[in-house]
């Protein structure tokens, strides 16, 4: 994995095991640290430690839409275990890139002027 050279940006590696990364993520979290996730039990986690949890397609994460979100994902696991075809998650489109794109770099921009005050 490729990792852009910043200061503000780190690769840290963990072993495996079930849910090590996303403990060592919330572990490491400081309030305002962004956090790029299509996990949205790890993006609520994000939220209550007042970290910025912006998914894959663009969405940001807050107190008013992740626990909807979570509940939703929570339901629909229900629906798989039970054999129910889910479809599973549409295919990025061109414009969820874009969104997702825009959210970053306002959310990077507002983050960065935050720091420097």
């Amino acid at each position: 994995m490729q990792v852009p050279s910043s200061d503000l940006i780190r690769m840290i590696i963990v072993p495996d095991g079930a849910d090590v990364a996303d403990n060592t993520i919330i572990e490491k979290l400081e309030p305002g640290d962004v956090v790029i996730t299509g996990d949205i039990p790890l993006a609520a986690r994000v939220v209550d430690k007042s970290g910025i949890a912006i998914g894959v397609r663009g969405e940001l994460f807050d107190d008013s839409n992740v626990y909807d979100r979570l509940a939703s994902r929570d339901l629909m696991e229900q629906f798989r275990s039970a054999g129910v075809d889910t479809h599973g998650p549409k295919p990025l489109t061109q414009k969820d890139i874009q969104t997702f794109a825009n959210l970053l770099d306002r959310t990077l921009t507002r983050s960065l002027r935050k720091r420097g005050n």
